[in-house]
């Protein structure tokens, strides 16, 4: 097993439990490269080095003992807006954050699965926008091209994953958190049905439009995740139906009818989808095609559903700036959304959250013609560091739309999505999202895949810094 590069997620787990590797060796190879690339990938936030060799000697003895769990030994990474006890959760603000006590649902049924939480993963500020910097720690970058941006903001999960740090990752998704980043570093990412993955101890996260997700190179592997981080907390108010993800994988899903839906949704401020991603995503559908589904070009009835994000997402800002230590250094940007957010939380609030349920009978109507929706999961490449670091309220939400106006409303409706890789544009990854109905997530699994059986996109890594990055994988 090569100590330069992470195995895959069920690779490891198998040549642990046949032992073949130790996880002590497992996790020491993940944190001599997290160590190695910090000061230019820049993908965590907290390295748990101590703690997580010293879980892995317990995992090898467990082992030993013939113990056997989905990924007892495995190192994993996690986001930094999921409680791991001992370690603060500043979710990219600055300030000192003491400890947490307890892990937060995810982060412990990953543990009851055996993993070692090798550490926490850069984020932006709060989750808001599509890149990961900021001046409490610097800027992430992405490991295909580092002058640009792995996305947000899952994007220290995305480049720990994609530079081959460690297997797979958690991340969490409020309007493509966890899609985008995966898109512009060439990563399955899974965003979950609402409460597939506990965001305990907040019931709801922002207003229930932000879920845990997954990332990982391989259908299989992002999926294996899923299973081991899905499950309820006692008082979780979203409990959807258990599945098996995993089993999905190898699943045939049958001919589709597939709407290829290139329309970005409406929204206040312009977005139009670049000529260049548009063509790798159509090739997609060409591939779909030429596997049996029936693709067509067609849009879901979005309407005005922008009008019921809002006041969500930034009454979910108010609640986290409510409780950083030093709000004072929050972006500017970071306190008027709060502010907003704080005059939205009473009657605009309610009225977007009854909103729902109609959005789920106009948009679930459109499944009765079809089976999964193919659309962009951004309009655009990812942009250079620092583009958006700068900017005012008003211009940065301008360019987040026009480079990310497709993945957000599914985090309205709280449906399931699947980024999969659709090729480069001048060496930067683009991808497409898969995305269906409630409950679907094994649909789209065993759809992404069929997709991967044929494209073989994880037998690609990021270049090396004196190689050129392919310019079209489709």
């Amino acid at each position: 097993m090569t100590p330069d590069r992470a195995v895959g997620l069920a690779e490891s787990a198998r040549a642990l439990a046949d032992g073949e590797v130790t996880s002590r060796a497992l996790v020491a190879q993940a944190l001599a490269r997290i160590e190695a690339t910090q000061g230019s990938l820049n993908a965590f936030r907290v390295v748990r080095t101590e703690a997580a060799l010293a879980e892995a000697e317990v995992a090898d003895k467990e082992l030993a003992a013939g113990g056997r769990r989905p990924l007892l030994g495995v190192p994993v990474a996690v986001k930094d807006d999921m409680n791991v006890a001992g370690e603060p959760t500043a979710f990219g603000c600055g300030g000192e954050f003491p400890p947490v006590a307890e892990d937060g649902e995810a982060v412990r049924r990953l543990r009851a699965a055996g993993a070692v939480i090798v550490g926490k993963t850069n984020t932006c500020e709060l989750g808001q926008w599509p890149f990961t910097e900021g001046p409490a720690f610097g800027a992430t970058r992405n490991p295909w091209h580092p002058e640009h941006t792995p996305g947000g903001s899952s994007g220290g999960s995305a480049a720990a994953v994609a530079a081959g740090l460690v297997p797979a990752a958690l991340g969490s998704d409020g309007a493509g958190s966890v899609r985008i980043p995966a898109s512009w570093t060439h990563l399955i990412g899974i965003k979950p049905q609402r409460g597939r993955i506990s965001t305990w101890p907040r019931g709801e996260s922002f207003q229930g439009i932000t879920v845990n997700g997954t990332l990982a190179r391989t259908v299989a592997d992002a999926a294996l995740l899923l299973d081991a981080a899905a499950g309820n907390h006692d008082l979780d108010p979203h409990r959807p139906p258990a599945l098996d993800a995993s089993e999905a994988v190898g699943r045939d899903p049958g001919r589709l009818r597939i709407a290829l839906s290139l329309k970005p949704p409406f929204t206040a401020l312009p977005a139009r989808l670049q000529p260049e991603v548009r063509a790798r995503v159509v090739q997609l559908a060409g591939k779909l095609s030429a596997l049996g589904h029936v693709v067509e070009e067609a849009d879901p009835p979005y309407g005005q559903i922008g009008l019921t994000f809002v006041p969500r997402a930034t009454a979910g800002i108010a609640e986290w700036a409510s409780e950083v230590p030093s709000p004072a250094l929050l972006d500017r940007r970071t306190r008027d959304a709060a502010r907003l957010g704080r005059l939205l939380t009473g009657f605009p609030l309610r009225v977007a959250r009854r909103a729902e349920a109609a959005l789920h009978r106009r948009i679930g109507a459109f499944y009765e013609s079809y089976d999964v929706i193919l659309a962009p999961t951004t309009a655009a490449p990812p942009p250079r560091v620092g583009a958006m670091l700068e900017l005012g309220g008003f211009a940065t939400d301008r360019a987040m739309i026009a480079a990310c106006p497709y993945a957000w409303p599914w985090n309205v409706l709280g449906w399931p999505g699947v980024n999969v890789p659709a090729g480069f544009v001048a060496g930067l990854p683009v991808g497409a999202q898969l995305l269906g109905p409630a409950n679907s997530e094994p649909l789209l699994i065993s759809l992404a895949a069929q997709l991967e059986a044929e494209l073989r996109w994880h037998e690609l890594w990021p270049p090396q810094q004196d190689e050129t990055a392919p310019t079209a994988v489709v």
